[in-house]
């Protein structure tokens, strides 16, 4: 079995294994008492906590470890708005944080507070410049993720945070994807992590909080992680999270190489063996294990279910995999094709050969999944031209009820049916069509004309430009 969903959760690091069996024995005890035992958990305690501040770049009293990253997120967020209440009731975030982010966001605007979400270019990367225009004099504390979880693109941390420390307003870094590379650049205030992002144990955060930084712990007092965090130290977990930190970036600088290399070779070939295929995230500004493509005409589950069988384990922002059937906020921002989407992340270590059996795989996999569909055949991308002033009587297709891709690959199949300058009506009340629709269009060499609210949905108005 081939694991490719490192960017969900990372194999456990040998190192890791090690150092969590090893203070098992040694790490067990109160590190609040003053007794051998509980000496030696907080020797333990300290290295780690030392160890991980060389990584983060912090001072080791500036961090402390919490039950999880979406804790840390939690407590990062609500400690610092608290803290800088005076300030104002406004917060930032950009429209692709993870989902830890985004629900701090919502909990923040239910209980009065105001929040900003700064867009992103359709590389999903925010741009400095929007991000700076949207401070405020009420900004309270502004949100930005190191690197996207869903397509790997690097964020302008630096220069958002030369932004925010000239408005005088912390910036909080969800660094959860990229530690395992390096330290963030960047004059950041306040920062997360999560250690089974880089292949330590789950169960273990880290929250760094830069001296000088307004900072209001909430809920009841512990005395516990500085009263940041409360609960008793997992220490044997975060012995092991800090030895493994430590572990991946001492092989970071080979395996980067290495691991872009082969990502780059799965983002050039996949275009070339699969047809309708949109790769999605920036090409070269991204972390190096991890890409995202998305293919026309695919049941993203169904996909997913069929490369397991291959003997492959990969992941999808697709709505065809969501409970929800809404596409991924993260697609959604960027305004890219979302069905049949494809998120590969590969793991330290990952063997050439895995990425050549996958490559060899996906086209026959993909070209299954599209015949079970009905999936029209591919064609040659024509080149958009002006269409005929005439309007012929638009054609309805009724999509109604019908879940991606299928709103997509009824419209391919009629879209020849009428003539060039005519339209296409296509009814559908799934979210998805939102996004594909378009998407397929700028794919196809077709005109998108917009959208109309209908009974039951909404009318997804296509003019065909190409022969």
């Amino acid at each position: 079995m081939s694991y490719f969903d490192a960017a969900s959760s990372a194999p456990l690091h040998p190192v890791a294994r090690q150092a969590l069996q090893a203070s098992l024995d040694e790490g067990w005890a109160d590190p609040a008492r003053l007794y051998r035992e509980g000496r030696r958990a907080r020797l333990l305690l300290d290295a780690a906590r030392e160890a991980a501040a060389e990584a983060v770049g912090c001072r080791p009293d500036e961090l402390v470890f919490t039950s999880s990253g979406t804790r840390a997120v939690h407590l990062g967020i609500t400690g610092a708005l608290a803290g800088r209440h005076r300030a104002g009731r406004h917060l930032i975030v950009s429209a692709v944080e993870h989902s830890s982010v985004l629900h701090s966001a919502q909990t923040h605007r239910r209980e009065g507070g105001t929040v900003s979400e700064v867009p992103v270019l359709r590389t999903g990367a925010v741009s400095p410049t929007a991000y700076a225009d949207a401070l405020r004099p009420d900004t309270a504390l502004a949100c930005l993720q190191s690197a996207n979880h869903e397509v790997g693109t690097e964020q302008p941390v630096a220069a958002v945070a030369e932004a925010c420390r000239a408005a005088g307003v912390p910036l909080l870094v969800d660094a959860a994807q990229s530690l395992a590379w390096g330290p963030v650049e960047g004059r950041w205030s306040l920062l997360t992590g999560s250690a089974h992002k880089w292949g330590g144990p789950a169960g273990v955060g880290l929250l760094a909080v830069r001296k000088g930084v307004r900072y209001a712990s909430q809920g009841p007092a512990d005395e516990r992680e500085s009263g940041r965090s409360p609960g008793f130290e997992n220490i044997p977990g975060i012995v092991a999270a800090a030895a493994s930190l430590r572990a991946v970036r001492a092989e970071a600088a080979a395996e980067s190489v290495r691991l872009r290399e082969l990502t780059d070779r799965i983002r050039s070939r996949v275009p070339e063996l699969v047809p309708d295929v949109e790769v999605v995230g920036d090409p070269a500004g991204r972390l190096p294990h991890l890409l995202t493509f998305s293919c026309l005409y695919v049941d993203g589950e169904t996909l997913l279910h069929e490369l397991d069988r291959e003997g492959f384990s990969v992941s999808s922002g697709s709505s065809c995999t969501s409970s929800t059937l809404t596409p991924s906020h993260v697609l959604k921002a960027m305004g890219v094709l979302s069905e049949g989407n494809v998120r590969v992340s590969l793991p330290l270590g990952t063997p050439e050969e895995d990425v050549d059996r996958f490559l060899d795989v996906l086209p026959r996999t993909v070209a299954a999944v599209r015949e079970k569909l009905g999936a029209p055949a591919a064609a040659a991308v024509a080149p958009v031209g002006a269409g005929s002033p005439a309007a012929p009587a638009p054609l309805v297709v009724d999509a109604l009820g019908k879940r991606c891709p299928i709103p997509v690959i009824e419209l391919a199949k009629v879209i020849t049916d009428v003539p060039v300058g005519g339209t296409v009506r296509v009814l559908s009340d799934d979210e998805a069509a939102r996004l594909d629709i378009p998407a397929w269009c700028e794919m196809r060499g077709q005109e998108y004309v917009g959208e109309e609210p209908t009974e039951g949905g909404t009318a997804y108005v296509v003019r065909r430009l190409a022969p």
